[in-house]
């Protein structure tokens, strides 16, 4: 073998054998104690500036995003029509309930309500409608909970050996206040949400030897919302770059019957649609990472506190994540910071709500903020 490889080589990597990099990420436990002093100072220096230039820019303006819940403002083609995503769906809902199957009640709400019908995401995957149907929106509601308290119940299992007692206590309390929206009466109707708590199962639930109860949380997500199609493919990236070859298939296999049933979507819309339907704007408003923390700002406990300190807090758990270590904390960083960034380049104002897709496993983070600061102000002041 010759000369040492170092500490890292020498600890896991078998002789004649050779190391994916994400089994040395995981090797290195918690990354910021590894961190150099520049390294940790850069670290610092960047979360810094970011938090400032939250603050500066006001997270942006709260007044350009849109209730996504139902008032009593009449939209331009009707009267006495709620406004608002969730009372579409209430009334979508209401029509499967009179008799209508689901792309024609769709279809004719949205055509009625102004909504745009093309390209074919613009309508809504079916799945939550028919559980609707099925068992009720109160029902889904239940459900949600069920997933809140799995939820809970993952997060101490699968952080028992990475985190503190003291740290699970916050994060389960975390946890606990942004499941607690399933509590709203509109909870069921909401597809980000809904997907958004099978992401966070999802996430808590992988383990390596055991890793088909997570696959099944993130197909549920998959069927309620297409936005969840980053998380699996980021999931599958990991599934190759650790040489796991059954777990890639089985999400490979997963995407293939995704993208089946988008296929099947796009049939059922079109065969619903009618020419004078009107087309959406598009998803290219290049919002800028204003967007995601003016939608955690409006969407979590954060709307209580002024947008110039709520933007600031709201960059927190990535740092967090990212202090955890491990496969789990480089996921939580890399999804997030992805789905950040897709709304910054994708989503127009009004879709802030697609940050629900990251909650409430996002704002978990707060819990190890603590430990990260603590262990890059150790780094910084390191003789040597």
């Amino acid at each position: 073998m010759g000369r040492s490889r170092g500490w890292l080589d020498r600890m896991i990597l078998p002789v004649g054998g050779t190391l994916s990099l994400l089994a040395r990420w995981e090797a290195l436990g918690r990354p910021f104690a590894h961190l150099s002093r520049r390294g940790a100072a850069l670290v610092l220096a960047v979360l810094m500036a970011a938090m400032a230039w939250s603050a500066w820019a006001n997270a942006p303006d709260e007044q350009a995003v849109p209730a996504r819940v139902a008032t009593t403002t009449a939209t331009p083609a009707t009267t006495d029509r709620p406004r608002g995503d969730m009372a579409l769906y209430a009334r979508i809902n209401a029509r499967m309930a009179a008799g209508a199957g689901y792309y024609a009640a769709a279809l004719n709400e949205q055509r009625e309500s102004h909504y745009p019908t093309r390209p074919f995401v613009a309508v809504r995957l079916p799945t939550l409608a028919w559980l609707q149907a099925l068992i009720g929106a109160d029902g889904v509601r239940y459900l949600a909970m069920a997933v809140v308290l799995a939820c809970l119940w993952a997060l101490n299992t699968r952080l028992a050996t990475l985190a503190s007692l003291e740290e699970r206590i916050i994060a389960s309390a975390l946890l606990v206040a942004g499941g607690a929206a399933a509590l709203s009466p509109v909870a069921g109707f909401d597809h980000d949400f809904v997907a958004g708590l099978l992401l966070s199962l999802a996430l808590l639930l992988y383990r390596a030897d055991r890793w088909w109860p997570a696959l099944l949380a993130a197909g549920a997500a998959l069927a309620v919302r297409e936005l969840a199609a980053p998380f699996v493919l980021l999931w599958l990236g990991f599934a190759i770059a650790g040489r796991r070859w059954r777990e890639a298939g089985a999400l490979a296999v997963l995407l293939a019957f995704f993208a089946a049933g988008m296929g099947l979507h796009a049939l059922a819309v079109g065969a619903e649609r009618l020419p004078g339907d009107l087309g959406s704007q598009g998803w290219g408003a290049l919002s800028g990472y204003g967007l995601p923390l003016t939608g955690l700002g409006q969407l979590t406990g954060l709307r209580f506190l002024p947008a110039s300190l709520a933007a600031p807090i709201a960059i927190l758990p990535l740092l967090g994540w990212a202090a955890i270590g491990g496969r789990i904390g480089l996921f939580a960083l890399l999804w997030f910071g992805g789905l950040a960034t897709m709304l910054a380049l994708f989503a127009r104002p009004e879709n802030f709500y697609w940050v629900e897709l990251a909650l409430p496993a996002y704002a978990i983070g707060l819990a190890f903020v603590p430990r990260g600061l603590a262990e890059l102000g150790r780094a910084v002041a390191r003789q040597t």
